[in-house]
């Protein structure tokens, strides 16, 4: 290819860059091994057995070891996340947020039956609706996709050949450098189409292993695959004792008694082929939709052929082809999308087909080497669960719980990638924590209420106070409600998991009700086209919570009775999510009016510690100015300790100061103690102090800046002009404001807060 700066520079050959292009398509095509003979196929098998003789689980669980693991911190503990649900391939696009437990639940199923060398069960993925069952399917089959077009993830089909008359006799050789003068008699798998009288396309996608009897498979299998059996690598049972399908067999036994029992003159009208996973071409990624029918069928292939364009041997065959879901997505992933809305009736082949691995058809049964999973919502499998059939159905399904996320941080990735789809569609400026308030209140109403009867008594009080909001900010970040003593805060610390965990064996498990993304990001699409505001804009968010909130018999989340402590008071968590709001939009104005340092704050609290420090071993501190050692500043350390509200406890909270960063400092070992990450709430307090006391200042600024926004700076004071530029400028660069939502925010917040 021409690079792209001498293209920009030089008049485009559209000859020469098709030249190129067909050059590149050509040696691709070779490269990439598309089409080969049989012999040439069985010398890939030899150089690679265990690749090429991996069943379809084996397979998918190459796919998630491919692109690697990394270790993610959650409510529930740390766990495991497989990158494949990151679409790295994409740039992200799609990907899945959260649902690290569904990713590890499935991927031990799918090394399960990896183990046997083939499913024998259904993955059921069931939960609310709306919470990513279906972009988990996707995600996978995506990975499959891309994985199937790496050399390391070759799969390989066959297709029959039948050369014209004039070539069998001898007449010609092959067309093309590569095969000029080569023996007709050794493959027919590179013929051109003008010498080839008919071609069978296989839609079943047999193995090509599948050629080689039985018996001789199977040893061949197992010698060149000893020492991969040795160390747990089973291959896959399809091969071991499957056969070809009907029509194939037909094929094949039809050609091999032509050819009285030659079985390499058979093997040279196949054409080896190379095929990708395609969602869009349902080749070994198919969905089943909720539709009443038996998905596979045949239908008689010779009747709409010329019977004079196959073999003598195939004349009088009755030729059938396969077609539908089962058939699309065999060697695959195949997908039962609301498997349950179906009549039980219209499922109960699935029975035998996942236990056996095999699909009765009128005219042949088909054996399938496929993954098999099905979604439901909560409701339509706890209706199965009442029917007779159920428990027949559940020793050959693995259930997987798909809940609502619960940390709202992760789902706010969700919805930012919503809002940068809604920018590119409206070309409105997004402002700031608009994805943080959608967030925030979705997480909210799927709090549920714990049972401080079922903690150890140190966590029983510490659990009974919490409410929805210290819920969703102990699981988000780990922050601890105010008012508990020391040793209440560490014991609620180190019951974060078992709090997370509580109604995990409930049937009304907390993630099952709540708002659903899907809601959440038909508001958003709303709140975009909101006229009032020139932005996408958080409050134009809160007025469609505010909307919605009406709608009870529409939502069923809405339907829940409130309890004690706030749960379920779905109208009260938008005045929550609103007044934290405004405590993020107070906060990154006040810095943005550079009334002071940030480092200031955490510079007090540093030199607070080290007086504290030598406090604790009675140790004198050296006067940086002087030069003398002298006592620890006792007004100094009063004076934090009166903004920080700990006067009657002033000796029990330096201990605990100590006693805390020894603690971080044991998990991060040879590190500086991180202050904002260990006194967060502390250092806050200091900085909530400082404008607490510059108030009417702020308040001013404030009110400078919404004439400078409304008006503009001509008729203001030079002063006054000079601070809301600066304060405009630092909000635009620090926060991503424009005029617009910096003037919506400002004006919300002097009104709220500053009257």
């Amino acid at each position: 290819m021409l690079p792209s700066n001498r293209m920009a520079a030089e008049p485009f050959d559209s000859t020469q860059w098709l030249a190129q292009t067909f050059s590149d398509v050509r040696e691709g095509f070779e490269r990439k091994r598309l089409l080969i003979s049989f012999a040439e196929y069985f010398g890939l098998f030899s150089a690679a057995p265990a690749r090429h003789a991996r069943s379809a689980a084996q397979y998918l669980r190459d796919v998630f070891d491919h692109f690697g693991t990394a270790q993610v911190a959650t409510p529930r503990g740390p766990v495991k996340r497989w990158l494949m649900f990151d679409c790295p391939w994409d740039d992200g696009k799609d990907a899945l947020m959260g649902q690290e437990e569904v990713q590890g639940a499935v991927y031990r199923l799918i090394s399960n039956f990896a183990r046997e060398g083939r499913t024998n069960r259904l993955i059921l993925l069931h939960g609310p609706n709306g919470s990513a069952k279906s972009t988990f399917v996707a995600s996978l089959q995506r990975a499959m996709e891309h994985y199937s077009a790496l050399e390391q993830g070759a799969l390989y089909r066959f297709n029959w050949i039948f050369p014209t008359q004039k070539l069998t006799k001898g007449g010609i050789g092959f067309s093309g450098d590569k095969f000029e003068g080569a023996n007709p008699t050794e493959t027919y798998a590179y013929l051109d189409d003008d010498l080839i009288e008919a071609k069978i396309v296989d839609e079943m996608r047999d193995h090509p292993l599948l050629l080689i009897p039985r018996e001789q498979r199977r040893a061949l299998i197992e010698s060149r695959l000893h020492d991969e059996i040795a160390k747990g690598f089973r291959p896959a049972d399809y091969l071991l004792r499957g056969d070809l399908s009907h029509r194939n067999r037909q094929i094949f036994e039809a050609l091999l008694g032509s050819y009285h029992g030659d079985l390499a003159r058979v093997l040279r009208h196949v054409q080896v082929e190379r095929f990708f996973v395609s969602r869009r071409y349902r080749q070994a990624a198919a969905t089943v939709e909720p539709q009443m029918a038996v998905d596979a069928r045949a239908r008689q292939l010779t009747m709409d052929r010329s019977l004079a364009s196959l073999p003598p041997a195939l004349q009088s065959l009755t030729l059938y082809e396969t077609q539908g879901e089962l058939v699309d997505g065999n060697r695959g992933v195949i997908d039962f999308a609301d498997l349950l809305k179906r009549p039980p009736e219209a499922y109960k082949y699935l029975l035998t087909t996942i236990e056996s691995g095999r699909v009765s058809l009128d005219v042949a049964s088909l054996d399938l080497d496929t993954v098999f999973i099905g979604s439901s919502n909560e409701g339509y499998l706890a209706a199965f669960k009442e029917v007779p059939e159920f428990q027949s159905f559940k020793g050959r399904m693995e259930l997987v719980r798909v809940p609502y996320l619960l940390d709202y941080k992760v789902e706010q990735r969700i919805y930012e990638a919503q809002i940068r789809a809604a920018h590119l569609e409206t070309d409105k400026h997004v402002a700031p924590h608009v994805a943080w308030v959608a967030a925030l209140w979705a997480v909210l109403t799927r709090m549920k209420k714990p049972m401080p009867e079922k903690y150890v008594k140190g966590l029983t009080d510490s659990v009974s106070k919490l409410g929805p909001m210290d819920k969703a900010v102990l699981y988000a970040d780990a922050q601890l409600p105010e008012g508990l003593t020391p040793e209440q805060a560490r014991e609620l610390v180190a019951g974060i998991e078992k709090i997370a965990r509580e109604s995990d064996t409930y049937p009304n498990y907390e993630g099952r009700m709540g708002a659903s993304p899907r809601e959440m990001k038909m508001l958003l699409m709303n709140a975009a086209q909101n006229p009032k505001f020139a932005c996408v804009s958080p409050f134009a968010l809160l007025e469609e919570l505010e909307e919605l909130v009406r709608g009870v018999s529409v939502y069923e989340f809405l339907k829940q009775e409130p309890l004690p402590g706030g749960y379920h008071e779905n109208r009260k968590f938008i005045f929550q999510v609103r007044d934290r709001l405004l405590d993020r939009i107070d906060d990154e104005v006040r810095t943005a009016m550079g009334l002071v340092d940030e480092r200031r704050y955490i510079d007090q609290f540093d030199r607070y510690v080290s007086f504290v420090s030598h406090w604790i071993r009675k140790e004198k501190v050296t006067n940086p100015i002087t030069g003398r050692d002298e006592d620890p500043d006792e007004e100094f350390m009063g004076e934090v300790e009166r903004v920080l509200q700990m006067q009657s406890r002033h000796e029990e909270f330096r201990r605990e100061v100590i006693a805390k960063i020894g603690a971080w400092s044991i998990d991060h070992l040879r590190q500086k103690p991180d202050l904002e990450k260990i006194f967060p709430r502390q250092i806050a307090d200091l900085r909530e102090a400082f404008f607490v006391e510059r108030k009417k200042q702020i308040r001013r600024i404030n009110e400078d800046l919404l004439v400078y926004l409304t008006d503009g700076p001509e008729k203001m004071p030079p002063d006054q002009m000079a601070a809301a530029r600066t304060t405009l400028s630092n909000l635009r660069g620090r926060y991503g404001y424009c005029e617009h939502c910096a003037k919506d925010a400002i004006l919300v917040l002097v009104r709220k807060r500053y009257t």
